[in-house]
C-alpha cells in the first residue's frame, strides 16, 4: 500500500507553527514549576495533598494569622490586617459601601471569590475541606477563616437567602441537600468581571437591556418638560425612588425619565420586557419556551444596576406587569416605569410615585430645531408649519431628525419639508395597517375642483388639525369631561364628488398618511366584537400621526332606532359606544357618506365640520375633464367642452371616462380624440343605467 504525503496548505502551516511554539511554552512552564515542587515526582500527585505540597503552595511569605470574635464588639480579624482605608479605594470596597455590606459580608465575599482570582486557592481549599475535589470555599470553611464559631446564629445568618450577599445576587450557596457547613459558595462570573474592571453587560441581558441614551441638552430644554423634570430629578437624587410615569403618547414617559435622570446625574439601564419575552420563542428555546424568563432576568438586571450604580427604566410594560412591579418596587435602586396604561394598585403592595408625564406641545419647534441642528437661521423653510401636525415624543423627534438629515445627505441637498415629513411619518408607523388600508398622499389642492365654500371648509379642517393643541390645550378651550383633542369631519355627497380625494388632500397638506378603514375588518356578527375592533382602531389612531378615513360611514355611524328585537338593541349599543369613544378621540378622522340623513344626529353634534360636496355643474365638469387630461396626449382639435355639457358626470366618473378613452387611444397607437372622450362618457352612462343622449327613448 502506497502512502501519499499531502502537502499542508499555508494556513495550516502557520497554525502548526503556532502549536509548536505553544508546546515549547508548556514544556518550559512544566520545568519551572517542577524544579521547586517537592511533589513533582510523587506518582499520586493531584489525588491528595501532603503537608509539603501545602507549604509549597503557600510559599515562603505565608504567615500564621489569628482571628478573634467578640460577641460585644463584633469582628476583629488580624488575618485581614491591611489598612483598607489607607489604600486606594478598590471596587470591592466601593461596592461594599454602596450596598451597605458589613465587614463580615465583605470578608466572606472575598473568601468565596479567591479561587476565581488565584487558582492556587483551589488545592488549598481542597486541603482545608478534607476533600481535594471540593475546590471552592464552603460555609464552614468561610466561618473558620473568619474565626467565627460555626454554631453562632448571627454568623450562619449571613448565608441566609434574605441576607445581603445572597439577596443582592452577590453570592450563591450551592448544594442545599448537603449539610449546612459543607455547602459550596460561588460568586457569579459577572461580579468577578466587575471587580476586575470589566463592565460588559451580562450576556443574559443582551437584547432586552441597553444603556439609556441621553439626548442632547438642547432637546431637554423644552419648556413643556423643564418644571416637571426638575422636580423629578430632585426626588431621584435624594433617594432610590420608584416612579410610574403614565404617558399619553409612546415615548413621552421615556423622554421625561431620561431628562430627569440626567438632571439628577444618574445613569440608567433601559429594560424592555417585551424584548425579553420574545426570547422565549427564539430557535434555542423553540422546543420548550421558558415561561419564567422574566423571573430569570430580573435578579441579573438588579445585580447589573447595583454593580454599575445605575437606575432602571422599564418601558413598555408587559401585558401582565404585576410580577415585574413587585420585584422592582422594593429593589433599593431608582426605578422608573413608563407606560400608557393607568396604574393599578393591585399590581403591587407598595405603590410607586404615580405621575402623568407632561404632554409635549404639538410641533415642539424648539425641540425639532435642536434635533436638526439648524441654528438661529432656521432650516430654510417654515419649520413650525412643517412639524405642527406631529405629536412625537422627544426621543422620536431626535430619531426623526436624524432620519431627515440622512435622507437629505442621500439626496445631496439641505433638509427640506419633504425629508422632514417622510422621516416623521416613519416614526408614526403603527399597527393601523392591520385594520386599514394605508395611502401615501400624492395629491394637492390643485387636484380639487370644488366650489369656494367646501374648499374653504377643507382648509379650515387642516387648520384645526394644526392648531388644536394651542386652542384646546394652551388656551384651555377644551370642553372637559375627559374629551380628547381630536378633529372630526363629515364629508357628505353623491358618489364620485371627491370626498375620498379631499381627505387625501387634507392628509397631504398636513404631511400625514391616510388610513382608509376597511368595514370588513370592523363589523362582526358576534356580540361585542365590533366594538372591540373599533377600539383597536381608535387606540392605534390615538398614538399615530395620521388621518383616519371611515368610508361609507353610515354603515357604522348609523341612526339609532326603536328597540324591537335583540338586533336593534346591539346595533344601538354599537352606536352608543362610538358616541362615547369619539368624545375621547385624540386623532384626526374623516367620515364619508352618500346619505347624510342616515348619520345619527348625536354623531353630527360631535363633528367639527360637515362638508357638503355638491354635484358639479357644467363649468366644474369642464374643469374636471381638463384636469384629468392634463398629462394625456390629445390630438389636435380635441375639446371636452361638448362632452362636459352633454354628460352630467361626477368627478370620479369623469376620470373613469378619461381612462377608457386613454386605453382606446393607446390601443390604436394614437392620441386621444374627442370621439374617444365621448365614447368614455357614454360607457359611464351605460354603467349607471342611464339613457345615453342621442340613442333614443325607450
Amino acid at each position: 500500500m502506497t502512502e501519499y504525503a499531502s502537502p499542508a496548505s499555508p494556513p495550516a502551516d502557520a497554525l502548526l507553527v503556532r502549536l509548536a511554539r505553544l508546546r515549547d511554552r508548556v514544556a518550559e512552564l512544566v520545568a519551572n514549576r517542577s524544579a521547586a515542587d517537592p511533589t513533582a515526582s510523587d506518582p499520586l500527585r493531584g489525588l491528595y495533598l501532603s503537608v509539603e505540597a501545602v507549604q509549597h503552595l503557600l510559599g515562603p511569605t505565608a504567615v500564621s494569622h489569628t482571628c478573634v470574635f467578640d460577641d460585644a464588639t463584633g469582628f476583629e480579624a488580624a488575618a485581614f490586617s491591611e489598612d483598607v482605608e489607607s489604600a486606594p479605594a478598590a471596587r470591592l470596597e466601593r461596592l461594599a459601601v454602596r450596598l451597605g455590606l458589613t465587614e463580615l459580608d465583605t470578608r466572606i465575599l472575598l473568601i468565596a471569590l479567591a479561587p476565581d482570582l488565584d487558582r492556587s486557592f483551589e488545592p488549598l481549599y481542597g486541603y482545608l475541606n478534607d476533600d481535594v475535589s471540593r475546590r471552592r470555599a464552603t460555609t464552614g470553611l468561610a466561618l473558620d477563616l473568619c474565626g467565627l464559631p460555626v454554631h453562632l446564629a448571627e454568623a450562619r445568618a449571613r448565608f441566609h437567602p434574605s441576607a445581603p450577599l445572597t439577596a443582592l445576587g452577590l453570592l450563591t450557596v450551592e448544594e442545599p441537600v448537603l449539610p449546612f457547613l459543607s455547602r459550596s459558595l460561588r460568586v457569579p462570573d459577572r461580579l468577578v468581571a466587575h471587580l476586575l474592571g470589566d463592565d460588559t453587560l451580562d450576556a443574559a441581558l443582551v437584547g432586552s437591556v441597553r444603556p439609556l441614551d441621553s439626548p442632547s441638552s438642547a432637546l431637554l430644554s423644552s419648556p413643556s418638560h423643564h418644571d416637571f423634570t426638575a422636580k423629578l430629578a430632585a426626588r431621584l437624587a435624594a433617594d432610590p425612588l420608584t416612579v410610574y410615569l403614565r404617558e399619553r403618547r409612546e415615548g413621552d414617559g421615556l423622554a421625561c425619565a431620561v431628562a430627569a435622570l440626567r438632571a439628577a446625574g444618574v445613569e440608567a439601564l433601559h429594560f424592555t420586557p417585551t424584548a425579553a419575552e420574545a426570547l422565549r420563542f427564539t430557535p434555542a428555546a423553540a422546543e420548550e419556551p421558558r415561561p419564567d424568563i422574566l423571573s430569570d432576568l430580573l435578579p441579573r438586571l438588579l445585580r447589573e444596576a447595583r454593580l454599575r450604580n445605575r437606575a432602571i427604566v422599564v418601558s413598555p410594560l408587559p401585558e401582565k406587569p404585576a410580577p415585574l412591579l413587585r420585584a422592582l418596587t422594593e429593589a433599593g435602586v431608582p426605578v422608573v416605569f413608563a407606560e400608557s396604561r393607568p396604574y393599578d394598585p393591585q399590581w403591587c403592595d407598595r405603590d410607586p410615585l404615580v405621575l402623568d408625564a407632561p404632554r409635549p406641545h404639538a410641533g415642539a419647534v424648539d425641540t425639532w430645531s435642536a434635533a436638526l441642528r439648524v441654528g438661529t437661521d432656521g432650516p430654510g423653510f417654515d419649520l413650525a408649519a412643517a412639524v405642527t401636525p406631529y405629536r412625537l415624543g422627544v426621543d422620536r423627534i431626535e430619531r426623526a431628525a436624524r432620519a431627515a438629515l440622512d435622507l437629505a445627505a442621500f439626496d445631496g441637498t439641505p433638509v427640506t419639508v419633504a425629508h422632514l415629513r417622510l422621516a416623521a411619518r416613519q416614526q408614526s408607523a403603527s399597527g393601523l395597517e392591520r385594520h386599514a388600508r394605508r395611502i401615501r398622499p400624492d395629491v394637492g389642492w390643485g387636484d380639487l375642483v370644488l366650489p369656494d365654500k367646501p374648499l374653504a371648509q377643507l382648509h379650515e379642517l387642516a387648520l384645526r388639525a394644526r392648531h388644536r393643541d394651542r386652542v384646546l390645550g394652551d388656551w384651555r378651550l377644551s370642553a372637559g369631561g375627559g374629551r380628547g383633542r381630536g378633529v372630526l369631519g363629515l364629508f357628505a355627497g353623491e358618489s364620485g364628488t371627491g370626498k375620498t380625494l379631499s381627505a387625501e388632500v387634507v392628509a397631504a397638506e398636513l404631511g400625514l398618511d391616510l388610513y382608509v378603514v376597511q368595514l370588513s375588518s370592523i363589523v362582526d356578527k358576534y356580540v361585542g366584537e365590533t366594538e372591540k375592533n373599533l377600539e383597536r382602531i381608535f387606540t392605534e389612531a390615538d398614538r399615530t400621526d395620521a388621518v383616519l378615513l371611515f368610508d361609507e360611514a353610515d354603515a357604522v355611524f348609523g341612526k339609532r332606532s326603536e328597540v324591537k328585537d335583540s338586533h336593534d338593541k346591539h346595533a344601538n349599543m354599537e352606536s352608543a359606544y362610538l358616541l362615547q369613544r369619539l368624545e375621547s378621540f385624540d386623532g384626526i378622522a374623516v367620515l364619508t357618506t352618500n346619505l347624510r340623513a342616515n348619520i345619527d344626529e348625536a354623531f353630527t353634534r360631535r363633528l367639527d365640520l360637515v362638508v357638503d360636496f355638491p354635484f358639479p355643474d357644467s363649468g366644474q365638469r369642464l374643469a374636471l375633464w381638463r384636469h384629468s387630461l392634463a398629462a394625456v396626449p390629445c390630438a389636435d382639435g380635441t375639446d371636452p367642452v361638448a362632452v362636459a355639457r352633454d354628460f352630467e358626470l361626477a368627478g370620479g366618473s369623469i376620470r373613469s371616462a378619461v381612462v377608457t378613452a386613454a386605453y382606446a387611444a393607446a390601443g390604436r397607437g394614437a392620441a386621444v380624440t374627442t370621439a374617444d372622450l365621448r365614447e368614455g362618457a357614454e360607457r359611464e352612462y351605460r354603467k349607471a343605467g342611464r339613457l345615453v343622449p342621442g340613442e333614443g327613448n325607450w
